[in-house]
């Protein structure tokens, strides 16, 4: 794998990405690229059931790499190739079949707090602050940003945010909704491969996948549309062995034994 700005170490069926971008772990192109090409190595690792995604040092990530933004001044394509990167790196982390869960061991600003809106579920250390600071720059959020944070939230509370720049606690953050848990410090990680664990264990991931597909598409399209989705995957699972074994185990009393298949 290459890891030249991240390290990526396993756990079981645990995969855990650490960002390591001294000092502040932005997202240059260069960290942009590498975390497409883990993520997509990731996806198609059999071994690899959940990953976690957290920061090195006292950042998770401080937004994009700003020094970059200086050579696309008068150069709108270039701009709009920077864009596009950002977006397709949360875009392809959100499509992900299995679970991505980011864990906010500092700062999530800008870029930062739009990748962890790509993660399917989000745990933050106390002392970590979110926010999308970009107005301040005369820019505004591209990652992203203001179409997810809308979606978790509603449009009033995201445009509050984006238009004030307001950096939210841990806490603040919680109570909108934007992350699920919030932890010390110390049991950051340790909980992050808890909820994992407990999305995985036990579980076919032939159903897990169609699980997060439904939910992360069905939130995006008319209702008639999620059903149909729905019912389709839940149709799909009927032709897999591993619902076949699942059925069966629960009619036999017993814990199945699934072949991801």
């Amino acid at each position: 794998m290459v890891d030249t700005f991240a390290n990526v170490s396993k756990e079981g069926s645990i995969a855990i990405i650490h960002l390591d971008h001294p000092p502040a772990n932005t997202l240059s192109s260069a960290t942009i690229e590498n975390l497409r090409v883990i993520f997509q190595e990731l996806a198609e690792d059999k071994e690899t059931n959940a990953i976690i995604i957290t920061g090195t040092g006292r950042f998770f990530v401080a937004g994009a790499d700003i020094k970059e933004f200086v050579s696309a001044f008068g150069q709108q394509e270039k701009a709009l190739q920077m864009a596009e990167a950002g977006q397709a790196l949360c875009d392809e982390i959100e499509a992900m079949k299995k679970p991505v869960i980011a864990a906010i061991n500092g700062p999530a600003l800008g870029g930062g707090l739009e990748l962890a809106l790509g993660c399917h579920f989000r745990i933050a250390s106390s002392n970590a602050i979110l926010g999308l600071p970009e107005l301040k720059l005369g820019l505004l959020p591209t990652f992203g940003g203001t179409q997810r944070l809308s979606r978790i939230t509603n449009q009033a509370k995201a445009l509050q945010l984006i238009l004030t720049s307001k950096q939210l606690s841990a806490d603040e953050a919680l109570r909108l909704g934007i992350i699920q848990l919030v932890t010390e410090p110390e049991e950051l990680l340790p909980t992050a491969k808890a909820v994992a664990q407990s999305f995985v264990d036990g579980k076919s991931m032939t159903s897990v996948a169609r699980t997060i597909e439904c939910v992360m598409q069905g939130g995006n399209v008319h209702l008639q549309k999620g059903l149909e989705l729905e019912r389709t995957r839940f149709a799909e699972l009927f032709l897999t062995e591993d619902a076949k074994e699942g059925v069966q185990a629960f009619i036999e009393k017993r814990q199945p034994e699934f072949k991801h298949s």
